[in-house]
């Protein structure tokens, strides 16, 4: 992944780079409309956002990878029929509510489907759904299909970043990532706050492409690169029901080197991902775990989501205090959970560039204590603030920069795999964002 450090001194200046990044690819328009309702299970007024992304005309070159939940959601049950059919002409996106095993849900979303593309002179099959929000809560579709008309005339090309803003639930910001590639461009954006360890996360991703790939290559693409990206990350541990990373070309610029897209796209999703993580609910420390030396990419990736997911040692991370007994508690459960047994004679590791076990002890001292803390310090996002009305929350809605908790695991075998995986702390604030999400 990319840990592309960003440091930004304020709102204005992130929104400034934002819209650097946000100029649509060829062949694309996005559109925005909000609407008031109540939901059925919870007579309280919210407020939902309908998100259209349209192409120009049907695009051929689509491609898609969905949660691994087993309660997915409605739109990702018509999502994977999707991807058989001949064309993609638009994605609709409401947030608030994620249609996951409510009652009809699968027909409140072709009910939408059939809507948009009436709208748009287009078949319904060319709709692909994707919905995020409570679980369980049925759509308002009657509002929602009248709200249409109005996501529909709002469809402009140029910037994305109407779409940016409009996916999002609890995030405090929108993400925004572009890549060149020769005359044209990767554009991505993401939502994702919470509920996150994508094998896929709370996680929706739009991809877009004027470069022409077919779309057998751009599955294989796709696919390839959420595993290091997307399916390295976690700021909870939970896989939501409602993961999906979309890919659509409009086939406007000739592909003149597919390696070079195949890069491009991993470069953008490598830091979609870490925004992700960054944006995660109550982080105040993103934390970024390197493994070496493992027999594979995947064991590596397995004992770097230990690490992460590790409520103990999220908490230490959280309060600046480098506990890192806790952090070898968590390599040891894992490696000790193993089918056969680990050799970790050889185990190193290092938090902040600072040797902190080797040779099957701790190598610890004052000074390195003090300099353990510095880090942790150093990588906060912000600092925790007492609690207003029972509330938590975060006083910046903008990265403020790109620094990490950075922690090796060094397992000194023979193999040559590493992996790469983004995790983040267990705050005050995550717990009160969650206990007080529906309500």
């Amino acid at each position: 992944m990319s840990g592309t450090p960003m440091a930004f001194s304020d709102r204005a200046s992130h929104r400034a780079w934002l819209a650097a990044q946000s100029a649509l690819p060829a062949g694309f328009r996005v559109g925005v409309a909000c609407f008031d309702f109540t939901p059925a299970e919870a007579p309280k007024p919210a407020r939902m956002t309908l998100t259209l992304i349209a192409l120009d005309k049907p695009s051929p070159d689509f491609a898609a990878v969905f949660t691994r939940n087993a309660f997915p959601g409605a739109p990702v049950t018509v999502g994977r029929a999707r991807l058989g059919e001949p064309g993609l002409a638009a994605i609709i996106i409401n947030n608030k509510i994620s249609n996951v095993c409510a009652p009809g849900g699968v027909g409140a979303a072709e009910r939408i489907c059939t809507e948009t593309a009436r709208l748009l002179g287009c078949r319904r099959t060319d709709v692909l759904p994707s919905s995020t929000g409570v679980i369980g809560w049925g759509l308002p579709v009657e509002a929602m299909i009248a709200s249409l008309p109005a996501a529909v005339g709002a469809l402009a090309a140029g910037s994305v970043m109407p779409a940016a803003e409009g996916i999002v639930t609890t995030d405090l910001y929108p993400k925004v990532r572009r890549a060149a590639v020769g005359a044209g461009s990767i554009v991505g954006i993401a939502k994702g706050a919470g509920m996150i360890e994508p094998n896929m996360a709370t996680m929706l991703v739009y991809l877009l492409t004027d470069v022409a790939v077919p779309k057998a290559d751009l599955q294989e693409m796709l696919s390839g690169a959420v595993e290091p990206t997307f399916n390295s990350i976690s700021v909870d541990s939970d896989t939501s029901t409602s993961d999906t990373v979309v890919l659509v070309s409009s086939g406007k610029v000739p592909c003149g080197d597919p390696e070079a897209f195949r890069a491009a796209l991993l470069k953008v999703c490598g830091e979609l991902a870490e925004d992700v993580v960054r944006n995660g609910e109550g982080v105040r420390h993103v934390i970024r775990v390197s493994v070496s030396h493992a027999a594979d990419f995947a064991s590596a990736r397995a004992l770097g989501k230990a690490v992460v997911n590790a409520p103990l040692f999220k908490c230490a991370v959280a309060g600046n205090d480098p506990n890192v007994g806790r952090l070898v508690q968590a390599i040891g459960k894992h490696a000790g959970s193993l089918p056969s047994p680990a050799d970790l004679s050889g185990l190193r590791i290092r938090m902040g560039g600072v040797e902190i076990f080797a040779a099957g002890a701790f190598r610890l001292d004052p000074s390195k204590e003090s300099a353990l803390v510095a880090h942790l310090k150093a990588a906060e996002l912000y600092a925790s603030a007492p609690a207003k009305d029972g509330v938590f929350s975060a006083p910046v809605d903008f990265p403020a920069h790109g620094r990490c908790v950075e922690i090796e695991i060094d397992l000194g075998r023979e193999g040559g795999a590493s992996a790469v995986v983004f995790g983040a702390d267990l705050t005050h604030e995550y717990v009160s964002e969650n206990a007080d999400y529906r309500s």
